[in-house]
């Protein structure tokens, strides 16, 4: 960013700025003195959490509601239209003249003057008409209620502000006061119509599901019916028989498994003739005891003879054929215990196998009720669902019976609102403020527009960034004061007779800006001068009025003042401002050269002063083939002849842009010095011109800022800029005569 530039916008805009400011500050004041003042009355209203009721928690479950979305739904309802008519029919705002006056300024309330006038012969319609009128009125009165109402979240609460603003204070405060109470109370109804609707969808509810829970335990009672499907306590029957008859078959194959096991062993015991085996039927069975005992004391007693008396002996050859008896018949007790085993086997068997064909039976009937049980299990399991809502349905029916009879809401008016004692609008200083906010903004802009427009020459640096041309100074914009000058004899009149005093400003100011800014001109010119002779130099501009003829007049007569030869040549025929300003008693100029022939020192002007010399332009009609004149070889005599008399030949040009005569004397002119009005010529045409004359660019020394506002120039200086040191070197330069 350049801060220069933008504290020179700065200081060239200021005023416009400020004084817009001012204006508008001013309005503000005005509107403030002139404005009706209203006042605001508030409440705040509590709305509560986030409630859920009987038809949410039906439908999802106590699910959490989003608590902005919540609360700026109860905003929503406080600025819907169902509260908006309640507070209107509450207080008749309708009718009443005050409120409704409220909604506007002095237009307004002609306006509604106006369609009262109109309405008068609705007095004389049918009611429908009549009751037509009142809703109207009932709806303009909502209008004027809403644009008077603002709603306000208070920080991230669940609190509102409803307030009200009207020109009446206890209006603010009843109509405040009205909305939050009518809230309320429509909480309250919304909250009972709710539940009375959901009491009625759930008595219809409770009916459908009860007659579906008889509809499907009757389901289940048949198809078990129909498919022998009996169930017990802990299952169906078919499947505890299997289970019964399995444990059974268990137990019965341990049995015979035992029974087996003890005939085996038993039959092992016969074949090898032992009679003394001891098995747990033998130590049972009395008769074995009985036997056992007696072979025992046989063999005891058998065993004492045979060792007093010898084996042989009678007694003890007795006693072992007793003994022998006794193994007999102890054997003979084996095979009957042997007999029983098998007995024993035999029923274990026939136990065991019809036990199987009973546990494959009821695998048969398990396996066709458990296909059956599928469809059952189904049938059950709708029952059930049908059972449990039925419960449920019923519990809500309950509650919402008990909501009913006791209706509640969570909103609740914790503040009232009161009279307010100062009023709420207008505001006086923030509506000065924000009128002198906008009225800076406004002129801020205007400003910038004006900055954008501003596309002229203000500076040196302008001109060689534009046209790429060496600045040789600024003319102050000078008041021409005329002389009232007359022709006293006829010797006088081949001297210059001026008009004003501006023509010879340079000779009257000699140590002023005006001078110093020609000697710099001149200067330029002779930096380039090269060979014999004079010098050619054309005074040139964009477009009439810059002050070219100024320019050349003062340029010929500062150079003549030094002592040089210098001839001014007016070549203007179609506004020959030179000979306006020093000769315009001249009665034959330079047409009269190029055209009849005549010699250039009978139409020569001279300057008693300075002894400059000037060829006037006498124009006593138009003439079309002015270009042609000025590149005709007539022209070239005439120049090429001052050449040889003058040091200096100034020729005062017409404007570039709208005649081409400039282009046609340009081969025949040395040097050109360009002319630019300071603040009015845009610098896009400047750079136009000179972009289609580029023999002029390339033969210009310079170019001077004419008719500059000293004043306003300041404005456009920057550090480093040549204006920015004028009041450094300003003791240098002297308007004195």
């Amino acid at each position: 960013m350049d801060l220069d530039r933008a504290f020179a916008i700065i200081r060239r805009q200021w005023r416009v700025v400020a004084g817009i400011t001012l204006i508008s500050m001013l309005l503000g004041c005005a509107y403030v003195i002139t404005a009706v003042p209203r006042y605001t009355a508030t409440a705040s209203v509590l709305i509560g959490g986030s409630p859920e009721g009987l038809v949410t928690r039906l439908s999802m479950d106590q699910a959490a509601a989003d608590d902005d979305a919540t609360i700026l739904s109860q905003i929503e309802i406080l600025k819907s239209d169902t509260i908006g008519l309640a507070v209107v029919n509450k207080l008749s705002l309708s009718t009443n003249g005050e409120f409704m006056a409220s909604s506007g300024g002095a237009v307004d309330t002609l306006k509604r003057a106006f369609n009262v006038l109109l309405d008068l012969p609705s007095l004389f319609v049918s009611s429908d008409l009549a009751q037509t009128d009142e809703e109207e009125a009932s709806r303009d009165a909502l209008n004027v209620l809403q644009s008077n109402m603002t709603i306000a979240r208070v920080g991230k609460s669940y609190v509102l502000d409803v307030s009200f603003t009207s020109p009446n204070r206890e209006m603010s405060a009843t109509v405040a006061n009205a909305i939050a109470d009518i809230y309320i109370n429509d909480k309250l109804e919304a909250k009972y119509e709710a539940t009375r609707r959901a009491s009625e969808w759930l008595q219809t509810r409770i009916d459908e599901l009860k007659q579906k829970a008889l509809e499907s335990d009757l389901a289940v009672q048949k198809y078990r019916a129909e498919n022998n499907l009996l169930a017990t306590g802990n299952g169906l029957l078919a499947d505890q028989q299997l289970a019964q008859l399995n444990s059974a078959m268990i137990v019965a194959q341990a049995d015979t498994s035992k029974a087996q096991a003890k005939y085996n062993h038993i039959q092992e015991i016969l074949k090898s003739g032992q009679s003394d085996a001891i098995v747990p039927e033998v130590l049972e069975s009395s008769v074995s005891n009985e036997l056992r005992q007696k072979y025992l004391a046989a063999s005891k007693l058998e065993a004492d003879i045979s060792s007093r008396l010898g084996p042989n002996h009678i007694r003890a050859v007795r006693l072992r054929e007793e003994m022998a008896e006794y193994r007999r018949l102890m054997f003979e007790e084996l095979n009957r215990i042997s007999e029983s085993y098998k007995n024993e086997l035999d029923v274990a068997r026939s136990r065991e196998k019809s036990l199987a064909d009973s546990v494959t039976s009821a695998k048969t009937e398990s396996a066709s009720a458990g296909q059956s049980s599928v469809q059952l299990r189904e049938l059950e399991r709708s029952a059930e669902t049908y059972r449990n809502l039925y419960q449920t349905f019923l519990q809500r029916y309950q509650e919402a019976i008990q909501q009913q009879s006791f209706p509640i809401t969570e909103a609740r008016i914790i503040t009232r609102p009161v009279k307010p004692q100062r009023p709420s609008y207008p505001r006086k200083l923030m509506v000065i403020a924000l009128f002198g906010i906008f009225g800076a903004a406004l002129g801020s802009g205007f400003a910038g527009i004006r900055e954008m427009r501003d596309r002229f020459f203000r500076t040196g640096e302008q001109i060689r960034d534009e046209v790429n041309l060496e600045y040789l100074g600024s003319l102050p914009r000078l008041e021409d004061k005329p002389l009232g000058l007359t022709v006293i004899d006829n010797t006088k009149k081949r001297n210059l007779q001026k008009t004003g005093t501006l023509a010879s400003y340079a000779i009257d100011h000699p140590l002023s800006v005006f001078a110093e800014t020609l000697r710099s001109a001149k200067m330029s010119i002779d930096m380039r001068k090269a060979g014999e002779g004079g010098r050619v130099v054309g005074i040139a501009s964009t477009l009439p009025g810059e002050g070219k003829s100024t320019v050349a007049l003062n340029l010929a007569e500062l150079a003549a003042s030094q002592g040089s030869r210098v001839l001014l040549i007016d070549c203007d025929f179609r506004n020959p401002g030179a000979t306006k300003a020093a000769g315009s008693h001249a009665e034959v100029g330079l047409l009269e050269v190029l055209i009849s022939g005549a010699r250039l020192q009978d139409v020569i002007l001279q300057s008693e002063k300075t002894g400059l010399s000037f060829v006037p332009a006498v124009v006593r009609h138009r003439v079309p083939n002015s270009s042609e004149l000025l590149s005709s070889r007539m022209m070239r005599n005439v120049l090429d002849l001052a050449r040889s008399k003058f040091d200096y030949v100034i020729l005062d040009l017409p404007p570039l842009a709208p005649v081409v005569d400039a282009r046609g004397i340009e081969p025949l002119i040395d040097d050109f010095v360009f002319v630019i009005e300071w603040g009015r010529i845009s610098r896009r045409i400047v750079s136009t011109t000179l972009g289609r004359d580029e023999e002029i660019r390339s033969k210009c020394v310079g170019a001077i800022l004419n008719k500059v506002d000293t004043k306003k120039m300041k404005l456009y200086e920057t550090h480093g800029s040549e204006a920015y040191y004028m009041s450094r070197y300003t003791s240098y330069y002297s308007e004195a005569s």
